[in-house]
C-alpha cells in the first residue's frame, strides 16, 4: 500500500483546500491511501518556547505521520500571491531538529484551490524554494490549479464539480505512480 500524507494549508471550516484534500483522499486509486493530517493545533513558532518545552505534540504527530508515508501532498491556498503563514509555520515547525530528516528525499506534490482566476499558481511557485531547502523531491510531472473554486465547492467546502474531481484523480494517480 502506498501512503500519502495530505495537509491543507487552511484553517477555515468550509475551506476549498481542505475539501480538495478530502476529494483527493476519496479519489485515490486502488493501492493508494491518502491520510489527512492537520495543522490546526500547531502553535506559532517560537524558539524560546521550543527551548523551554520542546516540540509541541501537534508537530510530533505530524512528523510521525510524515515519517510513515511514501509522499506528501500539500494542498495550499494562496494569500497575497504566496504561501499562507499558518501553512509555512507548520512546515517550519516540522522541519526543526530531527524533523528535517523526514523531508529529505520525500516526494512532494503541491496543488490548491482559489476563488480567483489563477488558481494557486503563485503559491505553488512560492513553495519551490522551501521544498528545495528541505531537500524534498518535488513532483514535476503534473500540476493542478483549481480556479474559481466558489463555483466548484458547496457551502460546506465539498468538491461538487465532476471535471475537477476527474482532474484531481489523475493528479493523485500520477503522483502516486512516482512513489
Amino acid at each position: 500500500m502506498t501512503t500519502i500524507l495530505g495537509l491543507s494549508g487552511s484553517l477555515r471550516r468550509a475551506s476549498f483546500n481542505t475539501g480538495l484534500l478530502r476529494a483527493a483522499r476519496d479519489s485515490a486509486p486502488d493501492g493508494v491511501r491518502v491520510i489527512i493530517g492537520s495543522i490546526a493545533d500547531v502553535p506559532l513558532y517560537d524558539g524560546d518556547a521550543e527551548a523551554a518545552s520542546g516540540t509541541p505534540e501537534a508537530v510530533q504527530r505530524l512528523n510521525a505521520q510524515l515519517a510513515e508515508t511514501d509522499g506528501l501532498l500539500l494542498v495550499s491556498p494562496e494569500y497575497n500571491n504566496g504561501i499562507p503563514g499558518v501553512f509555512k509555520n507548520a512546515i517550519d515547525w516540522m522541519s526543526r531538529g530531527d524533523g528535517l530528516a523526514n523531508f529529505k528525499g520525500k516526494p512532494v506534490a503541491v496543488t490548491g484551490a482559489s476563488p480567483g482566476s489563477f488558481g494557486t499558481a503563485h503559491a505553488q511557485s512560492h513553495w519551490l524554494p522551501v521544498l528545495r531547502t528541505l531537500q524534498t523531491r518535488p513532483f514535476w510531472e503534473g500540476r493542478l490549479m483549481v480556479s474559481k473554486a466558489g463555483d466548484l465547492f458547496d457551502e460546506d467546502g465539498n468538491l461538487t464539480d465532476d471535471k475537477t474531481r476527474d482532474r484531481l484523480a489523475r493528479f493523485v494517480a500520477d503522483f502516486a505512480a512516482t512513489l
